[in-house]
């Protein structure tokens, strides 16, 4: 019998997940999209859906089927206050940045928090322990976590191996008549001998226009390329009764009648994530909001996604009939079709090609840039491809302790973090463990990367290029009570304003009348809310201790007394 149930156990969790019903959807008011699945994010694809809440919080957000819940995170960062159900026949659904659990859930993940004395717990079964309904009320839509407005955002995985699919090929149903918009195309050099005939004034490619069968390049534009060229694709899609700019679903790529490159933005492997910066052009995702999408594969781009290689050889003297069809999620679709012409070597020599030298950081190996006052790191595949280095040197910026090193740009995509090391060799004893560095981005703004002393350098790991210094943090967050009374009778809960001016909130802590309590941290407003609940509760003069710390060690720590 036991051999039986393993044997059926297996073949249920080989087989394709399905619903057994269809699902509900996971908010009782029309569904409008705000971001869809597969859309390009900064250094990630949107994993799922995210679903309008008509600018407010608090509304029911309920399970689309019946299931158990799987998992409960808890987070300042990221998804925020997450709910993960897993369904039979399958599926895991996930509900994002909500404002609150319901009850049921809320009391177990309460006691887990007092347990761990630590609002972020990441809890699953036996910890937390609930069946529902479809239909049943798992929370409130919210804004928390990394959420830039109230939303919901909603997932549908597989359960055997976590990989989102688009929750609207499995049963959410989401209103799109529109064909996707192609708004441009860009040739790339892919070695030393290649060109491609430059794009109009400032353009930062071939802009399109609809013609009679579908998109065109714009009058008087000629594409023509020697050597091994690579296309992209600025496309975009908007879903019925949204302006937001949402993601394509398919991209085809066809020269002379014949398939040279596919894309399928079906999937999302977590830990193929960050190659989406491989996949687009990341410069103009992140400078000019362009969603090009790369119609060839990068030396160093693993991801799940093509077929093909989409590397192509123009012949001089040849024209190429070139097809670029792209379909959303429903199937609506928008095609591009133009002509490639092959060029000869003179005729494109003055044209726009890849750099060519030694002096270049390889993808392939690791790579030291060494400079007076500072060592640069990169593991092997760190990068996508071959990069130009470039680095130069600044005095050091208002209360720094270095000169500022600017090594390329954060404009180029990093895909595992590099190493930095910056000279600090006359420093102090005791500023050792309060030195910092500090990188600051093409836009002038600054964030703290932390480090370690040794040996007279202070080392930091970095997750995208920029211009790097160093600072020291002494000076302790600042701690202020916004609408803590003497008198608290009544009232549900009380705020502190906390802010660090440099290497950042690191950890929190509060106490009442001795007790841990717990404290809810919201970076994007900056505060710490504690609401009672039934472990901090409780009548007469009450004394709240509540420190906070930087990165750096640096404490703030305020005692006040309160009626109750």
């Amino acid at each position: 019998m036991l051999i039986i149930n393993i044997l059926n156990a297996f073949i249920c969790s080989s087989q394709d997940p399905s619903w057994p019903a269809p699902p509900r959807p996971p908010l009782d008011i029309p569904l409008t999209v705000a971001g869809n699945f597969m859309e390009l994010r900064s250094d990630h694809f949107h994993s799922g859906v995210d679903l309008k809440t008509n600018g407010m919080e608090g509304l029911p957000v309920r399970a689309v089927a019946a299931g158990r819940v799987s998992r409960v995170k808890m987070s300042p960062w990221g998804y925020g206050i997450a709910v993960y159900i897993d369904h039979p026949g399958g599926f895991t659904t996930v509900y994002g940045h909500l404002q609150a659990l319901a009850p049921a859930l809320a009391t177990q993940v309460l006691e887990a928090q007092y347990k761990e004395k630590d609002y972020s717990v990441d809890l699953t079964p036996p910890t937390v322990e609930l069946q529902v309904a479809g239909g049943e009320l798992i929370g409130w839509s919210g804004n928390t976590g990394g959420s830039s407005g109230p939303h919901l955002h909603y997932e549908v995985r597989r359960t055997a191996d976590q990989h989102a699919v688009d929750p609207e090929a499995f049963g959410l149903e989401l209103t799109d008549s529109r064909g996707p918009i192609i708004r441009g195309l860009r040739l790339y050099a892919l070695d030393s001998s290649a060109r491609h005939s430059p794009y109009p004034g400032e353009a930062k490619g071939f802009a399109t226009e609809p013609g009679p069968d579908g998109y065109r390049l714009r009058s008087g534009a000629e594409v023509a390329a020697v050597g091994p060229v690579g296309l992209a694709v600025h496309a975009v899609d908007h879903y019925d009764g949204s302006s937001n700019v949402c993601g394509v679903r398919r991209i085809d790529l066809d020269v002379d009648g014949r398939r040279l490159f596919s894309v399928h933005l079906d999937e999302v492997d977590f830990g193929l994530q960050r190659y989406v910066n491989a996949h687009m052009d990341h410069a103009l995702f992140r400078e000019n909001d362009m969603h090009y999408h790369r119609c060839y594969r990068q030396p160093n781009d693993r991801s799940i996604l093509y077929d093909g290689n989409g590397t192509f050889i123009p012949t001089p003297g040849q024209r190429h009939a070139c097809t670029l069809t792209v379909l959303d999620a429903n199937g609506n679709q928008a095609v591009l079709r133009f002509t490639l012409r092959g060029a000869t070597t003179e005729e494109a020599r003055t044209w726009p090609g890849r750099a060519s030298g030694t002096n270049v950081f390889h993808w392939d190996r690791e790579n030291v840039l060494v400079q007076p006052g500072i060592r640069f790191t990169l593991p092997v595949n760190a990068l996508y491809d071959d990069e130009p280095i470039t680095y130069s040197r600044e005095e050091a910026p208002p209360k720094s302790l270095s000169p500022m090193h600017q090594v390329l740009s954060d404009l180029v995509p990093l895909h595992v973090q590099a190493e930095v090391t910056l000279e600090a060799m006359d420093l102090p004893v005791e500023l050792r463990s309060k030195t910092v560095v500090m990188k600051r981005d093409r836009k002038g703004r600054t964030s703290c990367l932390g480090g370690r002393w040794s040996g007279g350098w202070v080392t930091a790991r970095t997750k995208s290029f920029g211009a790097f210094f160093l600072r020291v943090d002494t000076v302790p967050p600042t701690l202020t009570a916004v609408d803590l009374r003497s008198d608290m009778r009544g009232r549900e809960a009380f705020r502190f304003k906390v802010q660090d001016d440099l290497s950042g909130v690191e950890n929190w802590t509060a106490t009442l009348d001795g007790r841990w309590i717990m404290l809810v941290y919201d970076p994007k407003a900056k505060t710490l809310t504690h609401r009672f609940d039934r472990y901090s509760e409780g009548s007469g003069t009450r004394t709240l201790v509540v420190e906070v710390a930087d990165e750096r060690g640096n404490r703030a720590q305020r005692t006040l007394t309160f009626q109750r």
